[in-house]
């Protein structure tokens, strides 16, 4: 901080269920003169005529026929089948009407030509569904005489049963090839294989239910969806919801305090001589990794109390460590030197392994392969080089990939590459196909990350915002600003629970934390001296977060506690809280 523009390094300096059986199976008789179906609990009616709906709920938005026959049938689901009928008895809401019932009954006796009959009498609009309902239950009676040994019955019900239905000619003929081959057959059933026969026809029973309409037949578990949609909901909107505990509570509505964001400076390392440009955690949360201005880049090991303490220092490089890059197994480690070459060290040694170099070129970031056999690096030149790892190169992607300060990733899946291709845009590669795709900003981007999940990118740009897109269909879907960035490269990153969470460093000294969902800024956090660079927030712990500094020092950040301990390289100081220096 505070030096002229043009002292300012290149890398700092920005340029122009299926449900079990017994649940549909194991029912038996609950008052006199009434015996409840085996499956009552799988299929449904529909809404009977009664005139005007009641309605249910504070809001009266919920139709009491509807609301009744849920419960009903999550009863059921889950067993309880003398509520369910007692329920039915007392509301007078009926889960199925007489005419689902008989199709029930048909298909669970296999009655095949009164099931066809029945079926014709739900009602089904779309005659489009009423084929594809009649082809499972017309397959289904094939089935079963083929695994009788009636071959010639199979044959006259696919050519005058099924083959009327217009299906494609590939369903015939693999029907065919069922009825000539043992093998075909047994891999077309693999499904209902183990089960009985009146298990295999509650199968088809499950089937249809996913078929027919919800009118017709509820959906399974269809309760217990809309409840967990409901406290998905309830978690996304909350703020601070970054807990360990993933179970929320029915009796009351789901909110978090700020105590379960990481706001509190922990422990001060101070073992760089210089700026720290880069940090990162290790995937599995074990390990921390900074590079920095004094050339060397440092391992850290993180442990089980959450103390981090120096395990490696990594030198060898003759220039400033621009950034660092974690092996998917976190065996090894890359360091890349600013314009200079891409090292490989050994995590658990400290030893540099191999160097990755271009003659006449020099390396400006560097990656991996998600099978951590291959390593790729942006170079000068504008090109992607991938190298294995005994140094041998085997692909190159040459062109105006990249710019000089530029980020590079590859989406778990091997199949994307994703560059800074010139100051305004995303080039988005298929190894595959060779298609491209842009993303485009109106301002210049300085960094971007990509998501673990590759749905979401990252993009820091030059106007002092964060966006969000989504990288499946590219758009645009957040915007985050409050941030200073006026000079220098600043990076951020996701983290917390579910990556809810967007962190970001700035040069006003303090670390940014936002709601991904909402946008919404929820914390500022103080304590560094100088820009802060770069931000890593833990992935195998979402209450720990780390930031690299201009000030030469990196901040672990945690929880809120009543111990106000701050350790410095494991030195126990005093500290406020949240601004401690």
């Amino acid at each position: 901080m505070g030096r002229a523009e043009e002292d300012v390094p290149p890398a700092k300096r920005v340029k122009t269920a299926r449900p079990a059986l017994a649940s549909l199976s194991n029912f038996t008789t609950f008052k006199a003169n009434k015996t409840v179906n085996p499956l009552e609990a799988s299929m449904a009616k529909p809404l009977p005529s009664e005139g005007k709906e009641d309605m249910v709920g504070p809001k009266g938005v919920i139709r009491r026929v509807e609301f009744i026959r849920i419960i009903t049938k999550a009863l059921y689901s889950l067993g309880y089948e003398r509520s369910g009928a007692l329920l039915e008895e007392e509301s007078g809401i009926h889960l199925h009407s007489s005419i689902v019932n008989q199709f029930r009954n048909h298909i669970l006796e296999g009655n095949w030509s009164e099931s066809i009959g029945t079926l014709n009498k739900l009602g089904l609009a779309d005659e489009k569904i009423l084929k594809s309902a009649s082809f499972l239950i017309l397959e289904k009676k094939l089935f079963e005489h083929l695994e009788k040994g009636r071959v010639m019955e199979a044959l006259k019900t696919l050519r005058r049963e099924i083959t009327p239905l217009g299906v494609s000619d590939k369903q015939i003929h693999e029907l065919a090839g069922c009825i000539v081959s043992p093998s075909k057959l047994a891999l077309r059933t693999i499904e209902t294989q183990g089960l009985d026969l009146a298990d295999s026809r509650i199968k088809l029973l499950e089937n249809l239910q996913k078929l027919l309409p919800p009118s017709i037949m509820i959906p399974e578990r269809r309760l217990e969806l809309l409840v967990e949609q409901a406290l998905s909901l309830q978690r996304e909107a909350c703020l601070f919801h970054n807990s360990l505990d993933s179970s929320v509570s029915l009796y009351s509505d789901h909110q978090c305090g700020r105590d379960q964001i990481p706001s509190r400076t922990t422990q001060i390392l101070q073992a760089h001589e210089d700026e720290v440009w880069f940090v990162q955690f290790s995937n599995d949360g074990k390990y921390l990794a900074s590079s920095s201005s004094d050339k060397s880049a440092i391992v850290w090991e993180v442990h089980e109390d959450g103390e981090v303490s120096l395990k490696h220092r990594l030198s060898g490089h003759q220039k400033p460590v621009l950034m660092v890059a974690w092996s998917p197994d976190d065996r090894l480690l890359l360091t890349c030197g600013m314009e200079e070459v891409v090292k490989c060290w050994d995590v658990s040694s400290g030893q540099c392994l191999r160097a990755f170099e271009k003659s006449g070129l020099n390396l400006i970031s560097c990656g991996w392969l998600p099978d951590g056999q291959w390593v790729f690096c942006g170079l000068t030149d504008g090109s992607i080089c991938m190298w294995d790892l005994e140094g041998k190169e085997v692909e190159c992607w040459r062109g105006q990939r990249t710019i000089k300060i530029a980020d590079v990733a590859v989406t778990s899946d091997g199949q994307r590459i994703l560059s800074i291709c010139r100051d305004t845009a995303i080039l988005v590669v298929d190894r595959e196909t060779k298609a491209e795709r842009l993303i485009e900003e109106e301002h210049v981007i300085t960094s971007f990350m990509l998501s673990r999940d590759d749905r979401l990118l990252l993009l820091n740009l030059i106007n002092q915002e964060i966006h969000l897109w989504s990288l499946n269909d590219m758009k645009l879907l957040a915007k985050y600003s409050g941030h200073k960035r006026t000079r220098f490269v600043i990076r951020s990153c996701f983290g917390g629970i579910d990556d809810s969470f967007i962190a970001s460093g700035s040069e006003d000294s303090l670390v940014y934390l936002w709601h991904r969902s909402s946008g919404e800024r929820i914390e500022a956090l103080p304590g560094h001296s100088g820009a802060v660079n770069c931000v890593s927030w833990n992935p195998a712990n979402p209450h720990m977060l780390a930031s690299g500094s201009d000030d030469r020092t990196i901040r672990i950040w945690g929880l809120q506690a009543a111990d106000p301990t701050v350790r410095c390289n494991g030195a126990a100081h005093l500290c406020n809280g949240r601004s401690n220096s």
